[in-house]
């Protein structure tokens, strides 16, 4: 059930490959070994409308929220979430180099009994 949505300015067009984003934290994800590959999703979506602090036009954001269905330790989830963000501000580094960027993550876990799904991905990559 980890499923990590980024939400980004729509002024980031043109200035941030999202594409490449996404992909990149995926494989930081995976690259932690507590989720399993065929639950995995990262997903990114442009606010097309937002105010930003003062207004300036060249303020922009992302912001990722990571959820996850609760078994991981304290530990587990914070070498995550510094794994996540820092994988996110090394490809947004460019960014830091102007007064008008801001990068945020939350993780949040899932209660089971309010969650309902179904995954035909999974038997796929579990070869049954």
């Amino acid at each position: 059930m980890p499923h990590l949505t980024m939400e980004y300015s729509a002024n980031l067009d043109g200035r941030v490959d999202i594409a490449a984003l996404c992909q990149a934290l995926l494989k930081t994800v995976l690259e932690t070994g507590l989720f399993e590959i065929g639950a995995v999703r990262v997903r990114a979506l442009r606010a097309d409308h937002y105010a930003i602090a003062d207004e300036l036009a060249e303020n922009a954001f992302v912001d990722l929220n990571f959820r996850i269905g609760k078994g991981r330790t304290a530990e587990e989830k914070k070498r995550t979430g510094e794994g996540i963000f820092a994988a996110a501000s090394e490809i947004l580094a460019p960014l830091f180099e102007t007064p008008h960027f801001a990068l945020s993550l939350e993780i949040r876990e899932i209660d089971a009994e309010l969650s309902w799904k179904k995954n035909v991905i999974h038997p796929r990559l579990r070869g049954n």
